[in-house]
């Protein structure tokens, strides 16, 4: 019967001792379970004896006038007590093997679909057989729940193998998307490389102009305002700003001063140059309490709260680390 699991061996074994039990305790020849398949009765387990002339595998073709069938069509139990008596049944298929008493049920699966039929088969009427009828249904809810536990055993495999294929595809999804990224920080990382290589490019270039472009004309500047001291001094710092803007150190000095006001940066760089406060008061047209004003906020700036540490030693050591 198709989408219904196949009968396990450790069931029919199961069945076989059910049969042959039901054959000892209602003393008949032959007790069968039937599985109906298409058009075709086939004798699925018999009970053991030499006096059951049925085999396993042993097939009938559905028709009116065989026992089982009756069974199937209505999907309930008959009794036939006596064929040989009985119009209708004496020239039933059975009647080959002398088998005029038959008591049977519909077995069915859980959802109402036939697997078949569990019969009770004699040559004579059997009053012992008769009275077991209520026993037979109890056996046959036992091939039933049998039948039950078969299915949702099968259900059961089915859910676990959908679960399995769903984790397969949700790990194939992950390894690609991974594939994917490993891809993109490859790409990524190329780009960045590329970057880098044309920013230093683009900084030697720079540093270069500066060098033979800038510089020489900074020089012919201060030639031209020898004797212009205010001139000079601001041409100083030019010339000293664009020497550290073409070396390799301009983002350290940029560090240091960072957190300063742009005031605060000049004066800075005019004490590194040995500037004393009257002649950078001179320089930047301030007054020299301005200048002194600068000078402890820079003080403060830089953590130098003891007064006795030079601020301008201070400041040559920080520029060493900037020009080592």
């Amino acid at each position: 019967m198709q989408n219904k699991p196949l009968i396990t061996t450790e069931t029919i074994l199961k069945w076989q001792y059910l049969v042959d039990q039901i054959s000892e305790i209602a003393d008949v020849p032959a007790t069968l379970i039937m599985h109906a398949q298409g058009q075709k009765n086939n004798v699925f387990v018999k009970s053991s004896g030499n006096d059951n002339p049925y085999v396993v595998g042993q097939s009938f073709q559905l028709h009116d006038k065989l026992y089982c069938f009756e069974v199937l069509k209505n999907g309930e139990g008959i009794c036939v007590e006596d064929a040989t008596t009985d119009p209708y049944w004496h020239d039933n298929p059975d009647m080959e093997f002398g088998m005029s008493f038959y008591v049977g049920l519909p077995l069915k699966w859980p959802d109402g679909l036939i697997f078949g039929t569990i019969c009770m088969l004699d040559r004579s009427r059997n009053k012992r057989a008769l009275s077991f009828r209520n026993g037979l249904n109890q056996f046959c809810q036992i091939v039933e729940d049998d039948l039950a536990m078969l299915e949702e055993i099968e259900h059961r495999k089915k859910a676990e193998t959908r679960l399995q294929q769903e984790l397969d595809s949700r790990e194939t999804i992950i390894k690609r998307r991974t594939k994917d990224l490993e891809d993109a920080n490859t790409a990524l990382r190329v780009l960045l490389t590329g970057v880098e290589v044309s920013k230093n490019e683009v900084e030697e270039r720079i540093l270069q102009q500066i060098k033979g472009l800038v510089l020489p004309h900074v020089g012919r500047l201060q030639q031209l305002v020898s004797d212009d001291k205010r001139a000079l001094s601001h041409l100083e710092i030019v010339e000293t700003n664009l020497k550290n803007i073409a070396s390799d150190f301009i983002g350290k000095l940029a560090q240091m001063l960072e957190g300063l006001t742009p005031t605060e940066a000049e004066i800075v760089q005019l004490i590194i140059q040995g500037r004393s406060t009257k002649e950078i008061a001179k320089t930047l047209s301030r007054g020299t309490s301005t200048v002194d004003f600068h000078r402890n906020n820079i003080r403060k700036k830089l953590g130098l709260t003891n007064r006795g540490k030079n601020l301008r030693q201070h400041l040559l050591k920080a520029a060493e680390k900037c020009y080592p």
